[in-house]
Formats: C-alpha cells, sequence, structure tokens
C-alpha cells in the first residue's frame, strides 16, 4: 500500500503521522535494518521469547498500532511519503492518571532534518486533542544528547532522574524524565494535528 493513500492523523510542513500499515512491511524494515547501528544504543531489547528479527518487530508493531493502550505513528515525508520514522505513545492510561509514555525514532538518513521534533508535535496535538489525555511522558537515557535536545525543544520539561529505569541494549539505564501536560500545551500553543 503506498503510504500517500493512508488515513493521515496529521500533518505539518515536512511530514504527516499515520498509523503503521500492513503494505508498510519492506520499507519499514529496510530503514530499521539500516539504521539498526544508529539506534541500538537507545533501544529496549525485544520482549522475552522474541527473536529480535525486524519483520518479528513489525508484525508486534502492526498488532499494537491502534489499541486502547497503545498508538504507534509512522512519521512520513510529504513530499515522497516516504517513512522516516516512528513515534510511539505506549502504556496508555484513563482514569485519573490520563498519561502515555512516548518514545520516537528517527532513521539514520533522516537524522537532523526536523522530521523528528515535527512528527512528535503532531503526536501531542492528537495525544491532547483527539486521544483527551492529560500528561505524556519521554524518558530519556542521558547520554542521549539528541534525544534530550528534541524533547526540550519540543516543550517537555524535566521531571527528574531515575537510576537504571529501563532496560536499553541488555542493560539497565538510568534516565533522565520529561513531562508535559495538556495545560502546557496550550501554553506553548499548541492544539490539534490538521
Amino acid at each position: 500500500m503506498n503510504a500517500q493513500n493512508t488515513h493521515k492523523l496529521g500533518e505539518g510542513e515536512k511530514v504527516y503521522i499515520r498509523h503503521p500499515v500492513p503494505g508498510d512491511r519492506a520499507e519499514w524494515c529496510a530503514l530499521w535494518d539500516a539504521s539498526w547501528s544508529f539506534l541500538e544504543p537507545w533501544m529496549p531489547r525485544p520482549p522475552k521469547g522474541a527473536t529480535g528479527e525486524t519483520a518479528e518487530r513489525f508484525d508486534r508493531l502492526l498488532e499494537t498500532a491502534d489499541t486502547p493502550e497503545n498508538q504507534r505513528h509512522t512519521i512520513c515525508r510529504r513530499s515522497d511519503g516516504a517513512i522516516v520514522g516512528m513515534v510511539n505513545l505506549s502504556q496508555i492510561f484513563r482514569g485519573p492518571f490520563c498519561n502515555a509514555i512516548m518514545g520516537y525514532w528517527v532513521g539514520e538518513k533522516f537524522a537532523k532534518a526536523g522530521y523528528t521534533s515535527e512528527g512528535v508535535r503532531l503526536v501531542l496535538g492528537r495525544a491532547f486533542g483527539e486521544l483527551v489525555l492529560h500528561r505524556v511522558e519521554a524518558n530519556v537515557v542521558p547520554t542521549n544528547a539528541a534525544s534530550i535536545a528534541l524533547a526540550k525543544g519540543v516543550g517537555f520539561r524535566e521531571e527528574g532522574y531515575s537510576p537504571r529505569y529501563l532496560e536499553i541494549a541488555g542493560a539497565w539505564q538510568d534516565h533522565v524524565r520529561f513531562a508535559m501536560t495538556v495545560e502546557d500545551w496550550r501554553e506553548l500553543g499548541g492544539d490539534q494535528p490538521k
């Protein structure tokens, strides 16, 4: 399926966001494989019992692309529909917490082009608009300067530091914790995606 012909969940100047679809398999897997050495220091290992093969990762991504607990978004370049990365909302809680955890990545050949920050803003607009969340967290390994700069650049506030917070690249890693509430989003002038 051509990315240009799928349902857009938000659109910016450079990119649009949408849920991944089965027709993305070859393109997504090629981007992931080509970017693995670039992404590996910041990525969790596959769940117990999973092989870690790229096609298996894509299958898990599709299974959780649009559920009450997860919202997966491909970041697609507007000029040609190419998948450049992902922004995910995981562990979505409702009720008095009304919170999600955001994760994001960009393919190595698309890094430093502004695609990820625009994709993150679009997903934040969706989180605080259509999904009616109150709070979104982003947790980053302290040595991941690019992700920290992105979090700060889109308006996340630093909330704290958690030792051995998450298992990343096979080891328990400390994380800097960032968050944003719907009130913060409104103060930044944010709105829902187009």
